[in-house]
């Protein structure tokens, strides 16, 4: 193989490494809905929803170390898995950053009641949320999301 062309098969990003970033981008999208969602929310339109007026009044009730947690945690999500894509090297402090910040919120959401207010599926899906988030960290960790 030439000089040239293991250069050149070096430069070129992996296919699984196109996926995930992808992945992530997109799903740290759906996860800016659901914050936009989360920041907007009333007791009144979460009882609209299906929650009780109890739950409603957990959610909306967050203190602001919480949103600030998932505000980062989306953020760094996005941005980090935009930099994944062109494997920048910043991409593995941004998603590290969003895995601490989802961590955070995660201990948030058992401590503030959310948990208990929701149940199991509201432990289940932030669980995967923190799961993606390291699974993001993960990928950046790897040689190949280096350039």
């Amino acid at each position: 193989m030439s000089d040239l062309s293991l250069a050149s098969s070096r430069a070129r990003t992996p296919p699984w490494l196109t996926l995930v970033a992808l992945g992530g981008i997109a799903w740290n999208l759906f996860g800016a809905v659901q914050f936009v969602r989360a920041i907007t929310a009333t007791p009144a339109s979460l009882v609209a929803m299906g929650l009780t007026p109890d739950q409603a009044a957990v959610m909306t009730g967050q203190p602001l170390w919480m949103t600030l947690a998932f505000a980062l945690g989306v953020a760094g999500g996005l941005v980090g898995s935009a930099l994944l894509l062109v494997r920048a090297r910043p991409a593995r402090e941004v998603l590290g950053a969003s895995l601490g910040a989802y961590a955070v919120l995660w201990v948030g959401d058992a401590v503030h009641g959310v948990f208990a207010a929701l149940g199991v599926g509201q432990v289940v899906i932030l669980s995967l949320v923190v799961a993606i988030a390291g699974g993001l960290f993960a990928a950046s960790r790897h040689p190949a999301a280096r350039a």
